[in-house]
């Protein structure tokens, strides 16, 4: 890419608070290397698209948003670099592996399809190509969003992150889980608890539901790297992670946005008010406090 593979924007005017947002997926310019077997549009159907701009408003409130450029079935910088299917590559990868189940599905570091019957390539990539799509695209990524956190914690003291994205409405079934209860409007992932204080969660549903929108917790996201990285809510790093239900705001088939996109963006807008309000209470009852 001639240009960053990823956007840094940060707070113009409003007072600065600790709060990193950060978009991996929604990624729109393909890389000419890709060589994938199938057209642009069916490879579409893998991206968050428009998450960015949903949480554009993050800046206004005083936060940081982190965006990816490139597609996250290229390289995904939410997943582990062991998170890699072997059978992908043509030859064999100088350490160890360990990949998930949602590698396993065919969406882990490289993505090999773009649903359970549609695979991304029709031949094996390189060891050096997946290396180059480590280095060039997502280590970048990875460097930008630590180097927010980190200055959140050194500024101060403590750091709240969110790991913004979109589900489809197939969510369940996509990930071969069975379920009689409707998929969520948002599904908000801490690990079960453990990558965020509580109180954090809480102020978002709480938010989301204002606005008209069902929620649920970890049902069927948890979170994955990008959280387990970050949150170590012990040591003042609160992580989570945020999905939306793409039909409130895209015509899934085309990545087209709906009608309701703009009611949506401002309802978020609302709930990025919320949280910043949320996070500077808390600044201030630490700087109390010490």
């Amino acid at each position: 890419m001639s240009e960053p593979c990823v956007l840094v924007s940060r707070p113009e005017g409003a007072v600065r608070v600790p709060l990193v947002c950060d978009s991996p997926h929604s990624g729109t310019h393909y890389p000419a290397d890709f060589g994938s077997a199938l057209p642009l549009h069916q490879l579409r159907l893998t991206e968050d698209t428009d998450i960015d701009a949903l949480w554009a408003a993050t800046p206004q409130v005083g936060g940081t948003l982190v965006a990816a450029r490139f597609p996250r079935c290229y390289i995904d910088p939410n997943r582990s670099l062991d998170d890699l299917d072997p059978a992908l590559l043509a030859g064999a990868w100088p350490v160890p592996l360990s990949p998930g189940p949602k590698s396993k599905l065919g969406y882990g570091l490289v993505f090999s399809r773009v649903n359970a019957d549609t695979p991304i390539y029709d031949r094996l990539l390189s060891v050096q190509e997946v290396q180059q799509r480590i280095a060039n695209y997502w280590q970048p990524y990875r460097d930008a969003v630590d180097q927010e956190i980190q200055a959140a914690c050194q500024d101060f003291g403590a750091v709240w992150h969110l790991n913004l994205h979109s589900m489809p409405q197939n969510a369940y079934a996509r990930l071969g889980l069975r379920s009689d209860k409707p998929l969520a409007d948002f599904v908000l992932g801490d690990r079960d608890g453990s990558t965020c204080e509580p109180d954090f969660v809480q102020v978002v549903e709480q938010s989301l539901r204002r606005c008209g929108y069902s929620v649920a917790r970890n049902d069927p996201y948890k979170g994955v790297a990008l959280l387990a990285d970050i949150g170590q809510p012990a040591l003042g790093r609160h992580s989570l992670q945020i999905e939306i239900r793409r039909p409130l705001y895209m015509r899934e088939s085309s990545r087209e946005r709906s009608p309701d996109f703009d009611t949506l963006q401002k309802n978020l807008s609302k709930t990025l008010e919320d949280i910043a309000a949320f996070v500077r209470s808390k600044v201030q009852g630490n700087k109390t406090r010490a």
